[in-house]
């Protein structure tokens, strides 16, 4: 889930994408040399050197160039959010969740601001909380609705983190869904750090039977696409206007 710390990484990038392209500017303009305050080496380029630079700095250019032309084109993307009503929103909008005919795993974006997802992507964001988005900015879009502080059982999902709930409030949250909808789903988003804890809480609330409901959505930035052993869903992209995650088809 998008959190102000997280802008720091997406910035860090960009000062190091600029910094190459100083280093290139000097190159171009006929530097044989490059010091280390440009390129951090005190020692002379070779020719071969020198091209290797150039070229390297060139990629870093276009691949800067690519992520700035994604993020203004995604800042003019229209959005919603939150399906319904926090009564019928759930219930009358469409979900992520339950779509039978999916085969493969697929991409969910998740944000608090549901317009800055590119458009085509299965969107996530919160039906309560200090970003809960209104009913009407999400009408006729699938959207899993993601419930920050545990009043809502009819969100799609519970945030089981530092700062929203706890991981032993998981297990009453999902008792509460399973309870109300025996043929659907609980999914619980949480850190891997706080997995275990919120897996003991679950158990010890949800009857066995109803178990096999429980969906787990598990944090995992590490920025490679891919789903954790255990988990039904993992998110590995964390960005300063939206998250990544990869979902398995039973999610």
């Amino acid at each position: 889930m998008p959190r102000t710390a997280r802008l720091t990484d997406a910035l860090r990038g960009h000062r190091k994408a600029a910094a190459l392209l100083g280093a290139a500017a000097a190159l171009a303009a006929g530097a044989g040399t490059a010091t280390a305050a440009t390129v951090g080496a005190a020692s002379p380029y070779t020719p071969g050197q020198h091209a290797a630079t150039v070229a390297a700095v060139a990629h870093e250019r276009d691949q800067l160039g690519a992520t700035e032309r994604r993020t203004a084109a995604e800042r003019h993307v229209p959005v919603s959010r939150h399906a319904t009503l926090v009564s019928d929103r759930r219930a009358d909008a469409p979900s992520v969740r339950g779509d039978s005919a999916r085969a493969r795993p697929y991409e969910i974006y998740d944000s608090v601001t549901p317009s800055a997802i590119p458009s085509g992507h299965e969107e996530a964001t919160y039906a309560d909380g200090p970003f809960a988005v209104s009913p009407g900015a999400m009408a006729g879009k699938k959207v899993l609705w993601i419930d920050t502080n545990g009043s809502d059982p009819r969100a799609s999902a519970l945030d089981v983190e530092p700062g929203d709930v706890t991981p032993a409030a998981a297990g009453s949250w999902a008792a509460q869904k399973l309870h109300a909808d025996p043929s659907g789903q609980a999914i619980i988003y949480t850190m891997r750090s706080e997995w275990s804890a919120a897996q003991s809480a679950v158990h010890a609330a949800v009857p066995g039977a109803e178990q096999s409901h429980v969906r787990w959505w598990i944090a995992d930035p590490t920025g490679v696409p891919h789903v954790v052993p255990g988990s039904s869903a993992t998110q590995w992209y964390w960005g300063s206007n939206y998250d990544i995650s990869t979902a398995t088809p039973g999610f």
